[in-house]
């Protein structure tokens, strides 16, 4: 069992950086897991945002952050970050890493792969 801990949010004005991190702890090595980060906007469903396969070798992203958010993880020190420039209003919302293992590596854009779920952390981009 996994457990994640997400922070890194906070307050950012449109067009600035945030980075985000989500730290893992479990009885498995952290690189049998494929991770991925969803977001939350108030009154809306969850949504996929990027994601990263196990070895960090497959990278995966919403078409609404291409080209703008950045994922990686070391598996050495359990931690997979969300890097996010060009910040827009509508990236506000809470953010969510989440873990899958699974038997093939697979970047999933469905929540319900995922087993386990960070707390979430608050990110708003003013305008």
């Amino acid at each position: 069992q996994a457990q994640l801990m997400e922070s890194g949010g906070g307050v950012a004005e449109t067009g600035g950086s945030l980075t985000l991190s989500c730290a893992a702890s479990s009885g498995r090595a952290f690189s049998t897991y494929d991770m991925g980060w969803f977001r939350q906007a108030s009154g809306k469903e969850r949504e996929f945002v990027g994601g990263i396969s196990r070895s960090g070798g497959t990278t995966s992203y919403a078409d609404s952050v291409q080209g703008r958010f950045t994922t990686s993880r070391d598996n050495d020190k359990n931690i997979v970050y969300l890097q996010m420039n060009s910040l827009k209003p509508e990236d506000t919302g809470v953010y969510f890493c989440a873990a899958r293992r699974g038997l093939i590596p697979v970047v999933s854009y469905d929540a319900q792969d995922y087993e386990y779920w960070g707390q979430g952390t608050q990110v708003t981009v003013s305008s």
